[in-house]
């Protein structure tokens, strides 16, 4: 087995202008084409124009966000001015000494920093349901031409939950305080983890042995579940409940080293970890080996999509096929300085990162599962992973190779996803002969953990592609 990965970091961090805030508060600016000088009182007071942004009652949207738990507890301690702006429009909050102030439109631009974007692109981020990419700012901005980020990149990095807050309380009263997203039914009570098994096995390293954690549930043919960057085996444990999956298959998880309840990698500096395509090919490989798994089926979101892809590269018979979820041949773009930075809270920060990826259609139950298991990640765990998922990993010229009759391919990634978008994969898909792809309608990136019931038909629909 390959030796463990490492990496020596150069990065210095960005420096940080402060402001000032513990509460919030907005307020509305109008921005004239041309301005100079200070503006007379009276020619101030005729520019309290307008009590909306985008449509949405200020005043409501203030005092949703005073009522809303979750925003009060991202508030403690917050120091800080954000803003958005729409074309020649802004309204900003300012989160200072627990108080919250009202709208105003004759105080200065003094933003920390404003998320911008075209008016017609922040109406669609305020639909009740958003189109894909429009369900969170960190994906407008990876994919809408218009969003930007104006001022410290830094102060919004160590405030995003504060801001992404506001903004889904703000979709909430532009639809009339309703959560957002259709009406899903009662729910339903998690389902009873009891009948999930675990244990540690061994496998070698290139500086040693490690015990690697594992969990199983269900009896028949063996499918192997591999979790997504900074995570753990955890994010299929609603998946290890559903009798429709444990009464056809045994589902088996493990937690990759340094990962969840496996060791760390044997003589590893705290933050060197950099994950690369050789060890974790090798490492998933030795798992199948050391728990004598029969021809498995591997299945993987996002980078453990993306190493299935490898995987059936290798497979030389030794797999039934793989199910390769949000997975493509390369995926630019998604590495982040702000996963690792001293001035950045990296247990708030990446679960943000990760947190819009989701469908707005998703259970909030679930949702709130995948922000919590995030921000319970190792130092630099995420980042390390990130290393390879967006990074090293680059199957461009090799994914043609797959033989698919030795190792059958499906490919399905959900349609909310903007970090590997479904045009993504099904470019990789047509790359690969005899490879099969569809799109998961109301997914997003995180879809066996996101919705568990909805992923669920998807992957029987998969297992029947492959005959298990």
């Amino acid at each position: 087995m390959c030796a463990p990965p490492t990496r020596r970091s150069t990065r210095r961090p960005t420096q940080l202008t402060g402001n000032s805030a513990s509460a919030y508060s907005p307020r509305i600016i109008e921005r004239p084409g041309r301005r100079t000088g200070a503006t007379p009182g009276c020619m101030r007071e005729s520019r309290m124009i307008r009590r909306t942004w985008q449509n949405i009652d200020l005043d409501a949207w203030q005092q949703a966000c005073t009522e809303d738990p979750q925003l009060q507890e991202f508030l403690i301690a917050a120091d800080v001015t954000f803003g958005l702006r729409s074309a020649d429009q802004s309204v900003q909050f300012v989160c200072r000494d627990g108080q919250l102030q009202g709208a105003r439109s004759d105080q200065p631009d003094s933003a920390d920093f404003t998320l911008s974007a075209a008016p017609e692109d922040w109406s669609k981020f305020f639909q009740a349901v958003p189109p894909p990419s429009y369900q969170n700012f960190f994906g407008m901005r990876m994919r809408v031409a218009s969003a930007a980020v104006e001022g410290s990149e830094l102060a919004m990095a160590q405030h995003i939950q504060i801001a992404r807050r506001v903004l889904e309380i703000g979709r909430m009263t532009a639809n009339g305080g309703t959560s957002g997203k259709p009406d899903t039914g009662p729910d339903v009570p998690a389902a009873s983890k009891a009948a999930i098994r675990s244990g540690y096995v061994q496998i070698e390293t290139g500086q040693g042995p490690l015990d690697i954690f594992y969990e199983t549930a269900g009896q028949g043919p063996d499918v192997l579940l591999l979790h997504t960057a900074g995570a753990d085996g955890r994010q299929y444990h609603d998946v290890m409940t559903d009798p429709l999956l444990t009464s056809r298959c045994r589902l088996v998880t493990f937690d990759l080293p340094g990962h969840g309840r496996s060791d760390m990698i044997p003589g590893a500096a705290f933050g060197s970890y950099s994950l690369t395509t050789d060890y974790y090919a090798d490492t998933v490989f030795a798992v199948i080996d050391a728990l004598q798994l029969h021809t498995p089926v591997v299945s993987g979101s996002s980078m453990g999509g993306e190493i299935c892809l490898e995987a059936a590269l290798r497979a030389a018979g030794r797999l039934r096929g793989v199910i390769a979820c949000s997975a493509t041949d390369h995926v630019p773009g998604r590495r982040v300085p702000w996963a690792r930075n001293p001035q950045v809270d990296e247990t708030v920060f990446v679960p943000e990162w990760v947190y819009g990826l989701m469908s707005p259609t998703s259970p909030e139950r679930y949702r709130r599962k995948v922000w919590w298991g995030y921000s319970q990640g190792g130092f630099n765990t995420f980042k390390g992973d990130i290393d390879f998922y967006s990074g090293e990993w680059d199957a461009r010229e090799r994914v043609a190779q797959i033989d698919t009759r030795d190792c059958p391919v499906v490919m399905m990634t959900g349609e909310y996803d903007y970090s590997c978008t479904p045009a993504m994969s099904a470019a990789t898909a047509s790359r690969i002969p005899g490879a099969t792809f569809w799109e998961m309608a109301g997914q997003g990136h995180f879809s066996m953990a996101e919705n568990p019931p909805l992923f669920a038909e998807y992957f029987i629909r998969a297992l029947d592609h492959l005959g298990v």
